[in-house]
Formats: C-alpha cells, sequence, structure tokens
C-alpha cells in the first residue's frame, strides 16, 4: 500500500516546546508519521517526490533523528558492540578500524569494549554491557581459544543474539571471518626455500592464539612439503621485546641463515638483536615478519612480510552480521580473506648459494 498523503501544512512552531519531533515533521510535509519512520529507514515502498518532501521539511525544521527514534520506528538501535582483545595490537587495531568503517558507511554506530583478559567472566560481563546498551549484535575480536566457550555461553545467555567472530568460529551457527595464516606462512616459508635456503627456523606467537597456531602449522608444512628440517619454534609473546630477546637467541644457533617470525612487532626486535650480534640482514640471515605495519617499509632494511587486507576483514565481519539481521544465513559461514607476500630489502640468497 502507498503512503496516504495529505495537504502539506503551513511552518508552525514546534508542538514540544521548541523541540523538533517527527510529529512537527509529518504535519509540515503532509504525511503521516509512519511515512516518516520510513523515510528515517530508508523503507523502498515510499514515493521519490513524498521522500524528498519529508526531507526538506527535516532541513526546514532543523530536525535530527535521535537513535531512540529510529529504534523506534524500526526495531533496531543500528548500534553494534565489539568485544576487542590486546587492542593495542596492530592487527586487532586495524581490524576495527575497518569494522568501524565499514559500519559508518552503512550507518551503524560501534561500541567497543576492550578486554585486557580472556577470562569467561570478562568476557560474559562485556556481552552483558553491550546488550544493556542495547546493541543489535557483537562482533568478538577472539584471537584467542580460551574466548571460545565464554563466547559461546555468552551468546546463550544473550538468546542468540546476532553474533559475527574472527579467526575461529567458536559454535556451529556463528560466522567467522578469518586471514588466511597458514596459506601466509608457507608463502613466508617457500620465499625463503625458493631463494636457496636449506631450512628456514620460526619465532612463532604465543600458544593459545588462533593465528599463531595456523602459521606454525603453515611454516611446517612447507618444510616438510621441501623435505627440509624443521626446528621446534621459539615462542614470543607478540611484542619487540620478546622478538629481540628470541633474536638473540637464535642468533647463536649455527646454520640459521632464514627466519620466519610471527609478526612484525617481534620482527623489529629481531633485526636489532641480529644487527647487535654481527649478523647482517639480508647478505648473513634473511628475516620475513607478518602483518605489514606501517613502518614495515620504513626500517632498516625494509622488511619482506605478509600482508593481511585488515579493512577487507571489517568489511566483511558487517556484512555478515547484517546478513543476521536481515535474514537467516546459512549456519557454518566462513570468509577467508587471502594474504599477500610483500617481498622487500630483509630477504636474499643464501650466503653460500651460486647465485651470489
Amino acid at each position: 500500500m502507498a503512503e496516504p498523503h495529505r495537504a502539506p501544512t503551513r511552518r508552525r512552531r514546534p508542538t514540544t516546546g521548541g523541540k523538533v519531533v517527527m510529529a512537527d515533521v509529518a504535519r509540515l510535509a503532509g504525511v503521516s508519521d509512519q511515512t516518516v519512520s520510513r523515510v528515517l529507514n530508508d523503507h523502498p515502498r515510499v514515493r521519490a517526490e513524498t521522500r524528498e518532501r519529508v526531507r526538506a521539511a527535516m532541513r526546514e525544521l532543523g530536525y535530527r533523528p535521535t537513535a531512540s527514534a529510529r529504534t523506534l520506528a524500526s526495531g533496531r538501535s543500528r548500534t553494534l558492540g565489539v568485544i576487542s582483545f590486546d587492542a593495542a595490537r596492530f592487527g586487532p587495531a586495524a581490524t576495527l578500524a575497518g569494522i568501524n568503517e565499514a559500519a559508518q558507511a552503512a550507518g551503524y554506530l560501534v561500541s567497543t569494549i576492550a578486554l585486557t583478559a580472556a577470562d569467561q567472566a570478562d568476557v560474559t560481563g562485556a556481552v552483558d554491557r553491550l546488550l544493556g546498551q542495547g546493541a543489535d549484535g557483537i562482533i568478538a575480536i577472539a584471537p584467542q581459544r580460551s574466548v571460545g566457550q565464554a563466547l559461546v555461553e555468552a551468546g546463550e545467555a544473550g538468546q542468540g543474539v546476532p553474533m559475527v567472530t574472527l579467526d575461529k568460529s567458536f559454535g556451529a551457527h556463528i560466522p567467522v571471518v578469518a586471514g588466511d595464516s597458514a596459506s601466509g606462512a608457507r608463502q613466508a616459508t617457500e620465499h625463503l626455500l625458493g631463494l636457496g635456503h636449506r631450512t628456514v627456523r620460526h619465532i612463532a606467537g604465543p600458544t593459545g592464539w588462533i593465528a599463531a597456531e595456523a602459521r606454525v602449522d603453515g611454516w611446517r608444512a612447507a618444510l616438510e612439503a621441501a623435505g627440509a628440517e624443521v626446528h621446534e619454534p621459539l615462542l614470543g609473546d607478540w611484542s619487540a621485546d620478546s622478538g629481540y630477546d628470541l633474536g638473540r637467541r637464535v642468533a647463536r644457533q649455527p646454520g640459521l641463515t632464514a627466519l620466519f617470525v610471527s609478526n612484525d612487532q617481534m620482527a623489529v626486535g629481531v633485526l636489532r638483536a641480529l644487527h647487535e650480534a654481527g649478523r647482517r640482514v639480508p647478505e648473513d640471515v634473511s628475516v620475513v615478519g607478518y602483518d605489514d605495519i606501517p613502518e614495515a617499509a620504513h626500517l632498516l632494511p625494509p622488511l619482506t612480510t605478509i600482508r593481511t587486507d585488515f579493512t577487507e576483514i571489517g568489511r566483511r565481519c558487517l556484512t555478515l552480521m547484517l546478513d543476521q539481521l536481515d535474514r537467516s544465513p546459512a549456519p557454518g559461514v566462513r570468509v577467508t580473506i587471502p594474504t599477500e607476500l610483500v617481498v622487500r630489502h630483509s630477504t636474499g640468497p643464501r650466503p653460500d648459494h651460486p647465485s651470489r
């Protein structure tokens, strides 16, 4: 049914003591309150001329729809909750920026809770707070396995609140968006093997981190496929400090010519440790990082690394969330974002390789 039409009225003072409300817009535009609600929420069944008349009335009256008005009109708050862990690290921070950018383009606000601990009580409390604020759904940047059960239980307590997670799905009904960490690690390792290095040592992220474990798997798979020796990885904590400490240790290992580091921050520490040990990069040791932080191209030497498109991850998170809000998507949806090897000057042929 088309929207009802009323004859427009002359502009009057707002009926609410100076505050312009939806009824004032409807009266000036000569339409019903319901039609104004439809225009606010971009309902398709509004004539173009009616839509423009309502918007002109909003401009004339200086009407600014509040979040509560939109909620009453649509049944949604148009607010999404995001739970982030280790938010200061480049990957989670860049992903959050991507989510915010995509949400703004779609007309949603984002309310974020950054947690330092991944225990069940903190996760459940964060979900409760976001739902208490009226969030339509929750996106969890959940890089640790320990978060999984807490998210599942919190989601069940929230009576099936729409949820999207990053890196790994913690329930058959929860969609997930992930960078292809295993493939990225394999690319890094194969690049070094292709330069003639007999094997590649690995400085990994901490135990229990989904991306770190996937990168170990990809590194190991590439070495095994090439018949190369597989050393035990050294475990860091994602920080440049841990990369420096582990870099000092690995610099003393005999036969070291190639090193894959699980993120760029640790690689920064590794580069310093190798320099202090008198090991030149890449003449003596080739180094590959992961993430392609903005500083990677400006290090000495510029760092070869694996790039993940975090903006695309954020956009796809929002797409999966809107799918849940607008319809019932198939369960178990997983979106994998491909990685890209960015070759710079921190990698080169093995020191005794004929190509030198």
